[in-house]
């Protein structure tokens, strides 16, 4: 849910080409990674749209953002040696200005290309020729050198609008952003910008519904949120709160997180956007942490690592899919399986247990259930998932829920618990659910 700020803000649209990405060869990454480099600079992004490798669709994706007034537009991908790399040129078209050679580019591309030709002993004529086309741009365009070969574009459209114009490899995409933002049309559009100040919170195991009413009822209190921008979205299994505003709306926020905090602070874990991710890295600082799990397939051990540094405190992780391997690998009581089965509270207890022992770590998570598509029963049915995490001196907390979505949904929404639960075990606080 959003509701709009009442200001009127610089606008921008987004293109991406690339046939791939339609296809879903390519997720695009282009697109949401430019929207949240311009809403830092205070830009509302109104759209972004995908388009095939055809000048047509490029053309009227550009004409549909220029007709709804669209301060900035961002095209990435298409400036290519090939014949389906067609944006500049379509640009110019959109901007009404000739296409031209800019020799000093062609030079600099001439120079990328002979490094390319040495090393790997192409062809370096043949090389130039393919990319000259690279160097032919709209007249009046302000070029980008390259981070590749090919170099990106500022070109300015008499109805008041600013293209910016893109290669497509994120890497390229990345480099060449600060100089783009740098250059004179785009910096007169930008000071026309007022940044947005603002807060994101975070909260787990509290439905979208919740918030949709108690955003209401804040609002029915006399706190003035059309003052605010706020968007509500629930992403793997948390719920994210933006809360954005102009200068002038820092009462509205104070008294939108008060009325939050009161309302749900027991499931509010965040309140200055840190993530779980984030905060478990420093919680775990001075203790050594261990996984034991089975139907998550060893994913709350990748979260934990993906962060620099995770050697600190990650001791080790087993995948242990199989009873046997709970058995083996973990020391899982044979009977103890037999007793209350494989995907239990007691056996994820036992795990927690025995991946303690084994990684000589001070807490440790054990994860069991069932993700389905098959296997449910009706005492345990698809989505249900036992975790326990554990410290060394026999602390723990645990829940055994019934996990909604998609096999897919039931792994990722199961690692996300036993880190959920881990953070509160540190804090020394219960859970919620």
């Amino acid at each position: 849910m959003t509701i709009e700020s009442k200001d009127k803000p610089v606008r921008a649209g987004i293109v991406v080409t690339g046939t791939e990405v339609i296809t879903g060869t390519i997720e695009d990454k282009n697109g949401p990674w430019i929207s949240q480099e311009l809403a830092g600079l205070g830009v509302e992004v109104s759209h972004i749209s995908i388009v095939a490798d055809r000048a047509s669709d490029l053309e009227a994706a550009l004409r549909f953002m220029g007709d709804d007034g669209m301060d900035l537009i961002v095209t990435s991908g298409g400036l290519g040696p090939t014949a389906d790399d067609l944006t500049a040129e379509v640009v110019g078209t959109f901007a009404e200005r000739k296409m031209v050679l800019d020799e000093s580019m062609e030079e600099k591309i001439a120079k990328i290309l002979a490094g390319f030709a040495r090393r790997l002993n192409f062809d370096a004529d043949a090389l130039r020729a393919a990319n000259r086309k690279q160097a032919v741009v709209p007249k009046g365009a302000t070029l980008i050198d390259p981070a590749g070969t090919a170099p990106g574009l500022v070109v300015p459209v008499d109805d008041g609008s600013v293209v910016i114009v893109m290669p497509g490899p994120p890497r390229e995409l990345h480099a060449m952003w600060p100089k783009a933002l740098e250059t004179a049309p785009v910096r007169e559009v930008l000071d026309r910008a007022e940044p947005y100040a603002g807060v994101m919170l975070r909260l787990f195991g509290l439905p979208e519904s919740e918030i949709a009413k108690s955003l209401r009822e804040i609002e029915e209190g006399g706190v003035d949120l059309d003052a605010l921008e706020i968007t509500t979205c629930l992403r793997k299994g948390e719920l994210e709160i933006e809360v954005r505003h102009r200068p002038g709306a820092e009462d509205s926020l104070t008294d939108l997180i008060a009325g939050i905090d009161e309302r749900h602070g027991r499931f509010l874990f965040s309140r200055d956007g840190a993530t779980i991710d984030s905060q478990l890295a420093s919680l775990l600082q001075g203790h050594k942490i261990a996984t034991a799990e089975s139907c998550t397939g060893g994913l709350l051990a990748a979260r934990l690592t993906e962060r620099e540094g995770a050697s600190a405190y990650v001791s080790g992780g087993a995948v242990t899919y199989s009873n046997e391997s709970k058995t083996t690998v973990l020391g899982v009581p044979v009977e103890l399986v037999a007793e209350h089965g494989a995907v239990s509270p007691e056996v994820a207890e036992a795990m927690a247990d025995g991946a303690l022992k084994r990684y000589q770590a001070d807490i440790a998570v054990g994860i069991t259930g069932i993700a389905g598509p098959d296997g449910g029963t009706e005492e345990k049915p698809v989505g249900y998932v036992c975790v326990c995490v554990k410290t060394s001196d026999g602390s723990k907390l645990a829940r055994d829920p019934v996990m909604p979505g998609t096999r897919a949904d039931i792994r990722e929404r199961s690692a996300l618990l036993g880190m959920h639960l881990t953070r509160r075990l540190l804090l020394g606080e219960d859970f919620p659910l």
